[in-house]
């Protein structure tokens, strides 16, 4: 048992500073899948020596997806992590191996939580979300469904489940999408609208969106050079400046 301060500084460095160092990195398998299991940032912190691992060293974890797809919650938008989080979601989800359902499912539930989350991470995550119907055009019926259900009332997908397998996500459709086209930030509602033409093969690259900042979005738009748009308008005459208005003939606006 280790303070979590103390195991959140452990886990940052693990990866880099410790493993590529050690003889027998298999030892720390243990370690790395009960903090994986904990929950939270710490599962989070987690991921980067599991991955070392299961990439390198042949570490089977059989529920590995299951518990990722747990951490998907509506902080994950939020925390100091997320950067590294989704970089590794990024390279998990990369196989074109992977189930059509599990596929789905992710995707599904990042969408679900996009629509509480704030616009930087929005324009990181509707790229990532494309990107994945790149690498596996079966979940693009997600998109294409003639029949979606009529009210959102009746989506299938189970939010509440934890097993993506379970989920129902590819009976689904991804109206959260379509609803970030309406986005009071017209960058968000742009890059929610790709959804609505064919995909390229190109995949984006997020990598200069990972760490993306609210503070960096506001200072973009503050830079942005402001151009005159000229208008076209007619002078106001009269009380209610209307043409041909008889208080026009009585009235006037000195």
């Amino acid at each position: 048992q280790l303070p979590t301060g103390l195991y959140k500084k452990v886990l940052v460095i693990l990866h880099d500073s410790v493993l590529p160092y050690m003889n027998e990195p298999t030892l720390m398998m243990d370690f790395l899948t009960v903090a994986y299991g904990i929950g939270g940032a710490i599962s989070l912190l987690a991921l980067n020596g599991l991955f070392i691992l299961i990439h390198q060293h042949n570490l089977e974890y059989p529920d590995f997806y299951k518990k990722l797809y747990s951490l998907l919650d509506p902080s994950i938008y939020h925390v100091k992590y997320r950067a590294r989080f989704f970089h590794l979601t990024d390279l998990f989800l990369s196989s074109s191996h992977l189930p059509a359902y599990l596929v789905a499912a992710f995707i599904k539930r990042l969408s679900r939580l996009a629509l509480t989350a704030p616009p930087e991470a929005l324009l990181m995550i509707i790229p990532f979300i494309c990107n994945l119907f790149r690498r596996h055009p079966a979940c693009r019926v997600l998109v294409h469904r003639p029949g979606g259900p009529a009210d959102m009332s009746e989506d299938p997908y189970v939010m509440e489940e934890e097993d993506p397998s379970k989920s129902r996500a590819l009976e689904s459709s991804l109206w959260e999408i379509q609803s970030l086209q309406n986005h009071y930030h017209p960058d968000v509602a742009k890059a929610a609208a790709v959804l609505n033409q064919s995909l390229s093969e190109m995949e984006d690259d997020i990598s200069g969106l990972l760490e993306l900042s609210a503070y960096e979005l506001f200072d973009k738009e503050v830079k942005k050079k402001v151009v005159d748009v000229p208008l076209e308008f007619e002078q106001v005459r009269g009380l209610f400046g209307k043409k041909n208005d008889i208080f026009a003939e009585h009235f006037s606006l000195d």
